[in-house]
């Protein structure tokens, strides 16, 4: 199974974790599809974004079994050096390869692959642990959808802002 996940944080507070998976590798079809609530988050820290974010990955991810593959709305790491960002954590404590596609650059992040999709003019940045970040820089121009984000990160970030009708 492949999955991809987001959260999203309430302006009162708490967050709600959302996941979708499919069967293949380019999420041209979403099997199933999970939220998970939070109550009590992290404050957010520059450069520590993975302590607000993994507890909430954890929630959404508990009970998912079979799972190869999870990519997340970030950075695998933080530098060339490998300052370990959200996708590293995530990487060694689920134990799954981690594709990171952060919609923003991050400034000490100049290892991360820039990703032009569906005519876009600004780029995606992929950064990956368990893969060469250029075949995770490949997967993410195949995956599925006409748009700069893929299909399966816009769906996720919908589920995880409470609209589940959205795609």
């Amino acid at each position: 199974m492949f999955a991809a996940a987001d959260v999203h944080y309430r302006p009162a507070g708490g967050a709600r974790a959302a996941l979708v998976a499919a069967s293949d590798v380019t999420f041209a079809t979403i099997v199933a599809e999970k939220t998970a609530d939070v109550a009590g988050v992290a404050a957010y820290e520059a450069g520590a974004f993975w302590r607000r974010e993994l507890p909430c990955l954890r929630a959404v991810l508990d009970g998912v079994d079979g799972l190869e593959l999870l990519v997340v709305d970030g950075y695998v790491d933080l530098d060339p050096a490998g300052r370990p960002g959200l996708g590293a954590h995530a990487h060694a404590e689920f134990g799954v390869t981690v594709i990171g596609v952060a919609k923003t650059r991050f400034a000490t992040a100049s290892h991360a692959i820039p990703v032009l999709r569906a005519g876009a003019t600004r780029p995606l940045y992929v950064t990956a642990a368990g893969l060469p970040a250029r075949e995770a820089a490949d997967l993410v121009t195949s995956m599925a959808g006409r748009f700069r984000l893929p299909d399966a990160l816009r769906r996720v970030d919908a589920l995880a802002r409470g609209h589940p009708s959205s795609s």
